[in-house]
């Protein structure tokens, strides 16, 4: 009879991974979750309209990206407060409202988007009406973010993750010129024309967003709520803190801009390729991920159903983080109680912004707005409200009053400021060009 006991190696081995993956948490969920639909809607529609020409973002932004939610992590760790609590004690109540109402807005429209698109990716498998879907998901959320404990909601944020599998394995299934998509992955290329710059505006906007700013600061608290406070009523952090909170952001930043790379080269290599240019409906979308299943029977059914899940299954992450971000905002405003981990009755303002935001979300689909349109309109907002909250993000990271010791150094700053110029200029520019 074999014995079971693992050999010593193979034990240890096995204790690193198991360490490893429970260091994952904030970091990844909010790299999952930036990946959303209307991400997926985004990066499809850039690969499709402009082939590679818009691949080397991927790249270029993940160390802009990578700072900018290392500095909101640092923030929320440090401080043991959120991003709209940090504003209210040392801004004014002007900048602090300002701040709020442009997350909740940007948050808002883009739920209405989300949901939208979890609905029509529905609708290709099954015959319901738009509004009984819409209505069904709407509820889903909301039952699982209000009554599902936190520890075991972050547990099924991190599964759904698993959703943004389907792109990366599509691209090497599709015949590629690697040649040709290592130098567009690499050398920039930029048209100063409308249409270029207002989907470069949505991909800044939809990679470098509001929403994950205030998130994963907020998250960062909720992980951290049991370390020992000083005599300044701030987390004690050790430089363990601070690593293992890099580590955890590096793999989930890493992760979202590889699968960003993945969605625009299916997009230019299968849609872009084939004549289309503009992704008009989910089954548009959903042609990009058919050479996974070609070689199965009924493959353009089959592709619908992985797009379907992949789509629904990280509207279910991305949903409940826009809302959540939102109230923890709104909250730490108005100094509510805030956290995922407080029954209903202990934090009712909270989980009323969550309700009201994601049910003003709901109704955004019944004005007659195209859902597909839509989330790619959401990325773009989002890219314009990102470019003021920038910069209060860099202004806090560095201020040693606030942070202490964890201010950002050079590089951070240097990344943190090269951002909110980018993203700034890439905003202007779409509206000169309007």
């Amino acid at each position: 009879m074999k014995s079971t006991t693992l050999h010593p190696v193979n034990a240890k081995r096995k204790r690193k991974i198991w360490k490893f993956l429970t260091l994952l948490g904030p970091g990844l969920t909010t790299g999952a979750a930036d990946d959303d639909p209307s991400g997926i809607a985004t990066y499809s529609q850039t690969g499709a309209q402009f082939g590679y020409g818009q691949l080397w973002t991927a790249l270029y932004m993940l160390p802009f990206m990578t700072a900018v939610q290392e500095a909101c992590a640092r923030i929320g760790l440090v401080s043991g407060k959120g991003i709209a609590a940090v504003i209210k004690e040392h801004y004014s109540k002007t900048v602090l409202y300002s701040a709020v109402a442009l997350v909740v807005i940007a948050n808002t429209i883009n739920i209405g988007a989300d949901i939208g698109a979890m609905a029509s990716a529905a609708q290709l498998l099954v015959p319901l009406p738009f509004i009984i879907i819409t209505l069904f998901f709407t509820a889903l959320i909301l039952v699982l973010e209000i009554f599902t404990n936190y520890k075991v909601y972050s547990k099924i944020l991190k599964w759904l993750a698993l959703a943004l599998l389907s792109y990366p394995i599509t691209i090497f299934i599709v015949h590629q010129d690697w040649g040709t998509v290592l130098k567009a992955s690499v050398i920039p290329h930029i048209d100063f024309n409308f249409q270029f710059l207002f989907i470069i505006t949505g991909v800044l906007g939809t990679t470098i967003t509001p929403y994950m700013f205030f998130w994963e600061a907020s998250q960062e608290v909720e992980e951290n709520k049991t370390l020992k406070l000083d005599d300044a009523g701030k987390p004690k952090i050790t430089p363990r803190h601070i690593k293992n909170m890099r580590i955890d952001n590096n793999v989930g930043m890493i992760i979202s801009e590889f699968t960003t790379w993945c969605i625009i080269l299916v997009g230019a290599s299968v849609l872009h390729a084939s004549g289309v240019k503009d992704v008009k409906t989910a089954a548009d979308a959903a042609k990009a991920i058919e050479p996974l299943v070609h070689s199965f029977p009924h493959s353009g059914y089959l592709a619908k159903v992985i797009f379907s899940i992949g789509i629904i299954g990280l509207g279910l992450l991305a949903v409940p983080v826009l809302s959540g971000s939102a109230a923890y905002a709104v909250s730490e405003a108005f100094s509510w109680r805030a956290s995922l981990n407080l029954k209903l009755k202990r934090a009712h303002g909270f989980y009323g912004v969550i309700t009201i935001s994601t049910l003003i979300g709901l109704m955004i689909n019944f004005v007659g707005i195209d859902p597909v349109k839509a989330l790619v309109f959401a990325a773009v907002l989002n890219g314009v409200a990102a470019v003021p909250l920038l910069f209060l993000i860099a202004r806090i990271a560095r201020n040693e009053t606030i942070m202490g010791e964890h201010k950002s150094g050079q590089l951070s700053n240097i990344l943190l400021w090269s951002t909110f110029v980018g993203m700034g200029a890439a905003a202007i520019g779409m509206f000169c060009t309007l």
